[in-house]
């Protein structure tokens, strides 16, 4: 997700993962190894954590960026990898215009760079890969969701899943090159030939509703707060259960 995130009011939903409060607290040193360009305006970073605790799909962490002068500036970031031994975990950020932590990553950081990073942090996003996964998201509110899809990839996991993800173009859609038949995108702006341009819809939620898998969808909602709400109304207007509704927003 996106810098300056912030955890908003959430659905009270069953199904909360307990976080490790050791993990969650302990602050470790992470170094930058890799920078990937995704978009014109989004970049993934990958970061050498040797003590990670590992994590789940869908949770975030906090990282702290403190400058020569000791000013601290601190931020929440998705993880946008899925859970794996390798002692790395990757973040994709957008950069925001006038984002301190968000502007110095894409503008300033090198590999072999460090950072400070906690967590993984809140279990309410997560996602074990043990229900059927109904994914909604927007710009950088795919990122959260990414690490569900690699991670139901990566294991090869029967359970259910799909995604749909609002970008503004083509060009600003991102991992586009990596998205797969799980997932359907719908363009705001411009759009390839032959696909029409406009908001997230009912004809592109309910059809995923009908499918109705055993025990039902488990729906996860990531973007600003307009589109989260946008989503979610689509979802319940659909039949989703409203508890069963995650949203996380950012702005």
């Amino acid at each position: 997700m996106t810098t300056d995130f912030t955890p908003a009011t959430r659905f009270a939903v069953p199904g909360r993962i307990a976080v490790s409060n050791r993990a969650a607290s302990v602050w470790q040193t992470a170094t930058l190894t890799e920078i990937r360009r995704e978009t014109p305006h989004s970049a993934t970073f990958r970061l050498a954590v040797p003590d990670w605790a590992g994590h789940l799909p869908g949770q975030h962490l906090m990282l702290r960026l403190t400058a020569e002068d000791g000013y601290v500036a601190q931020r929440h970031y998705s993880i946008a990898s899925a859970p794996d031994d390798s002692g790395h975990i990757e973040l994709t950020l957008d950069q925001v215009p006038g984002g301190e932590v968000s502007g110095w990553f894409h503008t300033v950081a090198r590999p072999g760079d460090t950072v400070e990073v906690r967590g993984p942090l809140s279990g309410f996003f997560a996602w074990p890969g043990d229900r059927p996964a109904l994914l909604l998201g927007a710009g950088s509110g795919v990122v959260p969701l990414m690490s569900m899809v690699r991670h139901h990839r990566a294991r090869g996991l029967a359970v259910p899943l799909r995604m749909l993800v609002s970008a503004r173009s083509p060009e600003e859609l991102i991992y586009a090159g990596e998205l797969g038949g799980e997932t359907t995108a719908v363009f705001t702006r411009s759009a390839p030939t032959g696909l029409p341009v406009g908001r997230m819809a009912a004809a592109h939620v309910a059809p995923l509703l009908a499918e109705q898998p055993p025990g039902g969808w488990e729906a996860y909602v990531c973007g600003s707060n307009g589109f989260a709400e946008h989503a979610s109304r689509l979802l319940v207007a659909a039949g989703q259960p409203v508890e069963r509704i995650r949203i996380e927003r950012f702005g």
